[in-house]
């Protein structure tokens, strides 16, 4: 089966979503027990955020009284409604109706400064690139999507993330 020629490039550019996220001590020290990581300093009262943290801050600390509204945030924007999906969650729906399974391609995490806790982060996000490959006969969608974080006292870009996440057909 070859990649098709129908795979909707239109998303590329788009937003993602925008967020507001404050590191704090107790899910900092308890992700750093999670990964074996018995770094005394990941328990201390501004800790640093440990290199993986970027994947899994927006669960610990994300609250929904406190995230930004806007075209990317967590208000609608013009034509959608509060149910709308991202762009992000468009492509996988679609492609999950056709069966098959998607998989966490790859993460990677570029500091620019640094993260810790009693930081607040201000994020937005983007789908960077989709596009196909043909691997077995089977045709696998990637979709990559990229964030940008920005210390919010400072308003400068401390985290870059970026990650694929993959639909193999069924």
């Amino acid at each position: 089966m070859a990649p098709s020629s129908d795979l909707d490039t239109s998303v590329i550019g788009q937003p993602t979503g925008a967020w507001r996220i404050r590191i704090e001590r107790g899910p900092v020290a308890n992700f750093a027990k999670a990964v074996k990581d018995d770094n005394p300093a990941y328990q201390q009262e501004t800790a640093p955020a440990p290199p993986t943290f970027g994947f899994v801050m927006a669960h610990w600390g994300a609250f929904a009284s406190e995230q930004p509204d806007g075209p990317s945030g967590g208000g609608p924007s013009a034509g959608e409604t509060e149910h709308s999906p991202s762009p992000v969650m468009k492509i996988i729906g679609s492609l999950m109706q056709k069966g098959g399974m998607v998989l966490h391609g790859e993460q990677e995490f570029e500091y620019l400064g640094p993260v810790q806790v009693g930081d607040v982060l201000l994020g937005e996000g983007r789908v960077a690139d989709v596009y196909e490959k043909e691997s077995k006969g089977k045709v696998m969608t990637f979709l990559v999507s990229e964030n940008e974080y920005k210390n919010e006292a400072s308003g400068e870009v401390v985290l870059k993330t970026r990650m694929n996440l993959i639909h193999r057909a069924g």
